[in-house]
């Protein structure tokens, strides 16, 4: 009772300090919403649904976007593979056909440059982190295209922005507003193999200051393996109101439901091994927009509810016991965009961040079990809870007319637990002649322990400290042809430390290393009126042997023709040296890809579009024991009104 009792009163002072984040953005800061420019291509000015800390294109970041149309010509439900197809060095982890699964032999993990897992790289929606309270993932069957605009990756560390979580780089993900008068909507509905359906609906109200956004997306498959189903659910509202030309206030809600059977491994195959997850993100926003201050405020909470029955061995009895987890994770931004003077710009925030939740096992059915009727279940609980507050400052300078701008920052970061962590970044961006960027970077990045590091299980340590690596990066992009050929190469340096790893005894403790070093190219051409070729590669090498999900050489290559009312996309994925955890070797496989659609251009214009993929029907795997599918083919229709 007393330790319950101590709980409740630390999140009554929690509680205090939220309220207080949320009074403090009533009466708001300002905000930037400025033009995003994308380090690939050429952007026009987007209206965003919730503040941004900064505009990435003023920083010495490697910044890729992936836009609107992108989305769209994917057919994907999930961001995830469009985000592999479109940015060198990312990759993520698969087990199956759709979905992502959560627990024990989950896919979904992502690696950006060779680092990723856990909450290693930030996934946020309109800036509000993602990841799950209590064991600190991210949880990628939520990243569905319901109602987002664009995606913006940095590759790198951002934790000067962001905080923890950030080391390996960001994901932010932005969702739509309306922009015209009046409505407007989209429907769409999908079927495949291994009756497979999914369904996607979307529509938008806008009328002088108002503004509002909803969608919904549901879909099911049976999955290329036995024992595989899948089945999620997705909703998505954006509520915006504008009472002058510089203010706005507005909420997002975005909310996903799922739930997916796990058959195992090849080698170890599995029985009534489920998970039922839950999550929800809800924020209030205010923003402003004046000629020498631009800033914002945000209160947000991202909570989950997971349910999961890990499942037995082929010939066991199943298990007594369900697993239950109630997470969150809750804070408040506050930041602010000066322009004190000609060429300058000087960032400011506050951060405040308040995660946790609560682990338990409830007793099923009772299952006569002749080998040990009497057994008991596992009645393990544990509650637990941690608190980050951090201020950073970044200032950046341009020079002759913005041919050379230099940029620095450092991060404070308080944590309940381990106490302080500096981050400091620097770099410059050199315009040596039009539509050309040269940008060297310097950064630090970190991740926290999360609460099962430092709590849960055998490996349990609560005096670990954070993760972190220094990151050395330089890039060059180019503009030539009135446009038409888009071109970029980076190199990096990744110097890993302090990372966490079980030592001799199976205790956590911070004694990993690794150096990571490559590089990435990627170029887009419209070489005709009609047609585009795009191109990426990213080479990578790691001293770090058993690294998972982060292959050696990634080759995507597409070819798009639009002729009139008709597209079509030739796409091809190459993977050379990735390590599955197989112990015979790594994994090399070649997909192509095919997706072709026609538009009738009635009063209410409708799409007919086919997508196949692996028409070669190639035999891989990703994760080890879980084969890929072969040929799979999607045919559907969308209406746009």
């Amino acid at each position: 009772m007393p330790k319950i009792k101590k709980i409740l009163n630390h999140k009554q002072i929690i509680m205090k300090h939220f309220l207080s984040g949320l009074t403090a953005f009533a009466f708001g800061i300002g905000f930037i919403n400025g033009q995003v420019v994308n380090d690939t291509t050429s952007l026009q000015e987007l209206v965003v649904t919730a503040p941004e800390k900064i505009n990435v294109a003023l920083t010495p970041l490697d910044v890729t976007i992936v836009t609107e149309a992108q989305i769209e010509s994917s057919t994907e439900t999930n961001l995830l593979p469009i985000l592999q197809n479109h940015i060198p060095g990312m990759f993520v982890s698969q087990r199956t056909m759709m979905g992502f699964g959560a627990s024990n032999g989950s896919g979904g993990t992502v690696k950006i440059r060779g680092i990723g897992g856990g909450n290693t790289v930030l996934f946020m929606i309109d800036g509000i982190p993602t990841w799950a309270g209590f064991y600190g993932h991210a949880n990628p069957d939520t990243y569905t295209v319901n109602g987002v605009e664009r995606v913006e990756v940095v590759k790198g560390p951002s934790s000067i922005l962001y905080g923890s979580g950030a080391m390996g780089g960001s994901v932010n993900i932005i969702t739509k507003t309306q922009k015209q008068e009046g409505f407007t909507g989209r429907a769409r509905a999908m079927f495949g193999s291994y009756y497979s359906s999914k369904f996607n609906v979307m529509t938008g109200f806008r009328k002088d200051k108002v503004s509002a956004t909803l969608a919904g997306q549901l879909e099911r498959s049976n999955n290329n393996r036995p024992n595989s189903a899948y089945w999620l659910a997705s909703q998505y509202l954006n509520f915006q109101y504008a009472p002058s030309h510089h203010w706005s206030i507005g909420t997002n809600v975005d909310m996903t439901q799922s739930k997916a059977n796990n058959p195992g491994t090849i080698q170890a195959p599995l029985e009534n091994m489920w998970t039922d997850v839950f999550r929800g993100n809800a924020a209030v926003y205010v923003n402003n927009v004046y000629e020498k201050a631009k800033g914002g405020a945000q209160a947000y909470i991202n909570w989950g509810r997971h349910t999961i029955d890990d499942g037995n061995s082929p010939g066991m009895a199943p298990r007594h016991y369900i697993f239950h987890l109630k997470d969150y994770n809750m804070g408040f931004s506050l930041f602010e965009t000066f322009n004190p003077w000609i060429g300058n710009d000087l960032s400011v925030g506050v951060d405040f961040q308040h995660w946790g939740g609560h682990v338990f096992n409830t007793e099923k059915e009772t299952v006569f079990d002749p080998n040990n009727e009497g057994r008991p279940y596992s009645r393990s609980e544990s509650k637990y809870n941690e608190n980050e507050v951090a201020g950073y400052v970044m200032m950046q300078q341009g020079f002759i007319r913005d041919l050379l701008s230099l940029n620095a920052g450092v991060r404070l970061q308080h944590n309940s637990q381990f106490g302080n962590v500096w981050v400091p970044q620097a770099g410059f961006i050199i315009r040596p002649v039009e539509l050309s960027e040269i940008k060297f970077s310097f950064g630090k990045g970190f991740r926290s322990p999360n609460i099962r590091e430092l709590y849960l299980y055998g490996a349990a340590n609560s005096e670990l400290k954070p993760e972190y690596i220094l990151n050395y990066e330089l890039s060059y992009r180019q503009t030539v042809c009135n446009g038409k050929l888009n071109y970029g190469v980076a190199l990096y340096f990744i110097d890993g430390k302090d990372m966490i790893q079980a030592d001799a005894l199976g205790k956590n403790s911070n004694i990993g290393k690794f150096k990571n070093k490559g590089f990435e190219l990627d170029a887009t051409w419209h070489f005709l009126p009609r047609w585009q070729f795009y191109a990426g590669y990213a080479y990578l090498h790691t001293n770090n042997k058993a690294l998972l999900y982060a292959p050696k050489n990634k080759l995507d290559l597409s070819l798009a023709f639009n002729p009139g009312n008709f597209e079509f996309e030739l796409e091809n994925n190459n993977i050379w040296s990735l390590q599955t955890g197989n112990p015979n070797g790594n994994e090399s496989y070649s997909l192509v890809n095919f997706r072709g659609a026609y538009t009738y251009p009635w009063r209410v214009p409708v799409t007919f579009f086919v997508k196949l993929d692996n028409i070669f029907d190639k035999k891989y795997e990703v994760m080890y024991g879980c084969p890929m599918p072969g040929i799979t083919i999607f045919g559907g229709v969308e209406f746009k009104f």
